[in-house]
């Protein structure tokens, strides 16, 4: 299988009991992706200018309690 339209039509013949086993382990693999994603980001520095503006914006008091 190497489509997306391919992929859908076996996935369209499962039975039920396999599709949602698929459907977990798709969304395990998309959380772990997108940690994956996060953490690379992070590494990056393209959070800084948002992290810095939260701690400065709580440093001012302008946060709201929860």
């Amino acid at each position: 299988m190497s489509t997306v339209e391919e992929i859908k039509s076996a996935i369209s013949r499962l039975p039920r009991k396999e599709v949602v086993r698929l459907s977990d382990w798709f969304e395990d693999f998309k959380a772990k992706e997108w940690d994956r994603e996060f953490e690379e980001d992070v590494q990056n520095g393209k959070l800084d200018k948002l992290a810095k503006q939260a701690i400065k914006e709580f440093q001012e008091d302008k946060c709201t309690k929860l």
